[in-house]
């Protein structure tokens, strides 16, 4: 974990006393975000309306909680339905879109601060649909879905409001989306299932859990697969610049790893030839060294020492509940195809 990470998950006086320290700055930014949802839910704030349907996948809180590949999910099962999605999304890091384009090859795949601006070039593209990744807070777009991620790893510890914790909005603004999904990676189907009730009680909206599990390892430099089984005994350092990297190496480490060294490193990190040399400096001694998708796009080009080798781990959703809901929303935004802009959604 980061320094600000531990002041806002952790349980030690430390932690307590970073989270007393930053409670005056959260109270100013909680205001401040009280008062910019005050403006659009009376309409003095703009909503504008879509050129296409589109599904809004965000979350609460910052990182973590897995809405690349929820939205890449979305992608796929609508590109199923015969849809011609597209994925916007402000493209922070560089990481997401290539991850978008390597999950779901041929969707365009485009990065516009401006989700209206996005939405109408995709449009221009040919898409007769939009997936915004990360938009939960993006109001000034109408959608015609909305779906709001929790973690279940991190729900418990998730109450404080930024800046002395991860939440951008208070846990009532999930009453804006139409299915809060509550995703797990190392956290059980039964704890997970909890948090989805508990939301469902204070909240009174619809939920679905929705597990991100290890599908198969990558060679990041030839792109063969190899099963999860690879790992069972090996030595592997794992690097993540994710927003839950504990979760990440307790996946491998749940995988049978016999000996994992974590090595975390803020979310979107830009590897340096600095980051690589330490890696395999730390590898040297290892079978592997595996790292996550979003990790893989920036690291594997850098990547020399070959007597070390790179995977990464492919994920796979797979919903444990909830399944008609988000069916549902898709379906909504399947029929909202044929509708007019004026039409195509709602305000968020």
């Amino acid at each position: 974990m980061t320094a600000l990470e531990q002041v806002w998950y952790g349980e030690s006086a430390g932690a307590r006393i970073g989270r007393a320290a930053l409670w005056p700055a959260e109270q100013v930014y909680a205001a401040a975000v009280r008062l910019r949802g005050a403006l659009y839910d009376r309409a003095l704030l703009e909503t504008l309306s879509a050129p296409l349907p589109v599904l809004a996948i965000g979350n609460l809180s910052v990182g973590g909680t897995g809405k690349t590949p929820i939205a890449a999910w979305a992608v796929s099962r609508l590109r199923d339905r015969g849809a011609h999605p597209a994925v916007v999304l402000r493209g922070y890091g560089g990481d997401e879109p290539l991850v978008h384009e390597i999950l779901n090859p041929g969707t365009p795949v485009l990065c516009d601060s401006d989700r209206v601006r996005g939405a109408r070039t995709a449009r221009s593209a040919g898409a007769d649909c939009v997936v915004l990744d990360d938009a939960f807070q993006h109001r000034r777009i109408a959608r015609t879905a909305d779906w709001v991620l929790i973690s279940a790893e991190r729900f418990t510890s998730t109450t404080h409001m930024l800046p002395a914790g991860p939440l951008r909005e208070p846990l009532a603004a999930l009453a804006r989306a139409d299915v809060a999904i509550v995703t797990r990676k190392v956290a059980s189907t039964t704890e997970a299932q909890r948090v989805a009730e508990r939301i469902e009680s204070m909240i009174h909206v619809g939920t679905a859990v929705v597990h991100l599990a290890p599908s198969h390892f990558v060679d990041a430099h030839d792109e063969t697969s190899r099963p999860l089984d690879a790992v069972r005994g090996a030595r592997v350092v794992a690097v993540a610049a994710v927003g839950e990297p504990e979760a990440f190496f307790a996946q491998l480490r749940e995988l049978g790893a016999r000996d994992v060294q974590g090595i975390a490193y803020r979310d979107h990190h830009a590897f340096t030839a600095a980051d690589v040399a330490r890696l395999a400096r730390a590898a040297a001694q290892a079978d592997a060294v595996v790292c996550t998708l979003k990790d893989a796009v920036k690291l594997a080009p850098q990547w020399t020492p070959r007597a070390v080798p790179l995977w990464y781990v492919s994920q796979r959703a797979e919903v444990e509940h909830g399944a008609h809901l988000l069916d549902a929303s898709l379906a909504h935004v399947l029929a909202a195809r044929t509708s007019t802009p004026s039409t195509a959604g709602a305000t968020g």
